[in-house]
């Protein structure tokens, strides 16, 4: 038996020490998670807090079919599709430069980190949200894994129980809809992806 599932059993034994140990292991990447998503440090701890009192409360019910990590992420983006949702703004005029997917350049962390930028990224942010929640609860999901949060799509399939083939194949329809909602409301400018950008995503 490995030290996570060592760790597990401890915890649902209600050794609070034991999930202490789990959720240090964890929170680091569940918040960044939810800070990619919602761009805000507040609503991610929020979010990470939230998770893991889930996770505490639902330890019972965790059979240990996937990994712990796919668990919380599959929480982690439960919550954040729930917030976009609750979150739909109207955003003001900008342009970007896509490179991956409107989620993906919104969700940049160094772009984020550019204070010149901020303001503009703020717009972005609100469109994204607003159109995330245009989305049906599959695309978000696929979108948030993917170009916000930055998982691969072996971990989305762990996470969402599909095949990989399919998570390609939604992630497409999800970013075509999604730039065709942005584009239609038409306070923000998408560049068209590049060949390279194709390229890379043909090889992710």
């Amino acid at each position: 038996m490995t030290g996570e599932k060592v760790l597990l059993a401890r915890a649902k034994k209600g050794e609070i020490a034991a999930f202490e140990t789990l959720m240090r292991a964890y929170e680091n990447r569940v918040y960044t998670l939810a800070l990619r998503s919602t761009g805000s440090e507040h609503d991610a701890a929020d979010i990470t807090q939230e998770v893991f009192l889930r996770a505490w409360r639902n330890l019972d019910s965790f059979r240990g079919d996937s990994s712990l990590s796919t668990w919380l992420y599959r929480v982690t983006a439960n919550l954040c599709v729930d917030l976009a949702r609750k979150k739909t703004g109207e955003g003001a005029s900008a342009s970007i430069d896509d490179e991956e997917s409107p989620a993906a350049a919104v969700a940049d962390p160094v772009r984020m980190n550019r204070p010149e930028e901020a303001a503009e990224n703020n717009e972005l942010r609100q469109e994204l949200q607003y159109a995330l929640s245009q989305l049906s609860e599959e695309h978000r999901r696929i979108v948030i894994l993917r170009d916000v949060g930055g998982l691969s799509y072996a971990d989305i399939a762990r996470t969402l129980g599909l095949e990989e083939g399919t998570v390609k194949s939604r992630l497409a329809r999800a970013r075509a809809a999604l730039r065709r909602i942005l584009t239609e409301r038409g306070n923000i400018s998408l560049a068209s992806p590049s060949k390279d950008t194709e390229g890379r995503r043909e090889h992710a």
